[in-house]
């Protein structure tokens, strides 16, 4: 879906297909037959973007083929469907039964994570469609925060940095422009947009950028002003925003919702957990405040042991803790945990979602007068991971439900003057 802003830039509103995920090209092309057409059929669309996850199997073999990246385009076209950005993060195994770490494998350290981000971007220049230049990769921060040290900070610094001069060979070739947008993420080397400001202004690329995951934000109590407005001073481009929104409990000492929290307490993926120690303070930060957490709902719940701010304590990926426990993590201020519920439907009460972040967040990215990202997805992966009676039973529901999103979505933009495009 596409839509013009007042100053006259086109603003790309996709849906991530990670949601239904798929290791190989025949599952790709699945995918878009099954799943991404009847979306765009639902909401009465000639065209409709997705966000394509393109796993490292399915990623090699495009590379490797390039009848194959022909065919996929062809069928792109054929199905209605454009793709002006990707989803890096996940390498794969996205669809297996417990993912929980292995999401974050390989990280940044990690040459297959530079060749196969090397390969997406190359893929996604090919994708464009004709009349778009630019395209957008997002992918993990860097790491998860254990182990990293100063090593592994310079082995990420120069992988980047040899990615920036590789998308800039890539432009002169084919005239797209294609950036990667690290993703902060609960529990990361790179947690908060704040600790993004550092390790993206040594890179001092363009190419490089941020991806703002509206969950992400949100868990980690971030003030969406505050923090793009650091991001801006620092001359930070966030080439892609993730509309996403997590899982709020006001009252968690309360045993009616520490029930309602513990039916999100899933085995398939980390649903990190955290709380501040005290309100922020205007134009503070998490880190002002104190960030308490764990790694998951359930250690949440449990009363398995934290750390301030900094997260630093909660189980490392090993299972053991990279330091010292310091109390249950607290309930006498609200908790806000990365799951990530359907816009359009919040969690039954007592609990909420954090809509009202991402709303907040989606004016300041683009309410403005001119747009400060220009790719815009909506990524709710964890529809099989909801409580069960929540949970679409049917390929059709699932459809339903992702059509519902996009529609909240397209009227948020609508309502911030943004104006549909055919």
């Amino acid at each position: 879906m596409r839509f013009r802003h007042p100053d006259g830039t086109t603003v790309h509103l996709a849906y991530c297909t990670n949601v239904h995920p798929a290791e190989t090209l025949y599952g790709v092309l699945a995918q878009l037959r099954d799943h991404c057409e009847p979306v765009r059929r639902r909401l009465g669309r000639d065209r409709l973007g997705i966000g394509l996850w393109l796993a490292r199997d399915a990623a090699a073999a495009l590379t490797a083929d390039a009848g194959a990246l022909r065919g996929l385009r062809a069928e792109l076209d054929r199905r209605g469907l454009e793709v002006v950005t990707l989803n890096g993060f996940p390498y794969q195994g996205f669809g297996s039964r417990e993912v929980k770490y292995r999401v974050y494998q390989p990280d940044w350290t990690r040459p297959e994570r530079l060749a196969h981000t090397t390969d997406l971007a190359r893929l996604l220049a090919a994708l464009l469609p004709d009349d778009t230049s630019e395209g957008s990769v997002s992918t993990l921060p860097l790491a998860w925060r254990t182990p990293f040290d100063a090593t592994a900070a310079r082995t990420a610094h120069t992988a980047l940095t040899t990615l920036a001069a590789r998308l800039d060979a890539l432009e002169e070739l084919t005239g797209k422009s294609v950036r990667i947008a690290l993703e902060p993420e609960p529990g990361c080397t790179v947690e908060t947009t704040a600790d993004a400001i550092a390790p993206l202004t040594a890179v001092g690329s363009p190419r490089i950028g941020l991806c703002l995951d509206t969950c992400h934000l949100a868990t980690s109590f971030e003030d969406p002003a505050t923090a793009l407005a650091a991001l801006t001073a620092a001359g930070i481009a966030i080439p892609k925003a993730q509309l996403s929104a997590a899982l709020h409990a006001e009252h968690p000492h309360l045993p009616e919702v520490r029930q309602a929290l513990a039916a999100y307490a899933e085995p398939r993926f980390l649903h990190q957990t955290r709380t501040l120690a005290r309100p922020l303070g205007p134009g503070e930060t998490p880190a002002d405040a104190g960030l308490l957490g764990t790694d998951d709902l359930a250690e949440a719940l449990a009363g398995s042991p934290v750390t301030g701010s900094p997260v630093t304590g909660a189980a490392a990926s090993d299972g053991a803790a990279s330091g010292g426990p310091v109390a249950p993590l607290p309930d006498g201020r609200p908790w806000r945990a990365h799951f990530h519920v359907p816009l359009h439907r919040p969690p039954d009460p007592p609990l909420t979602s954090t809509l009202p972040v991402l709303r907040d967040a989606l004016a300041r990215l683009v309410g403005g007068p001119t747009p400060l990202t220009r790719h815009l997805e909506v990524e709710t992966y964890t529809w099989q991971a909801l409580p069960p009676a929540l949970r679409p039973r049917t390929r059709a529901r699932l459809a339903d439900g992702i059509a519902a999103e996009l529609t909240l979505a397209r009227d948020l933009l609508t309502d911030l003057g943004l104006k549909e495009l055919p």
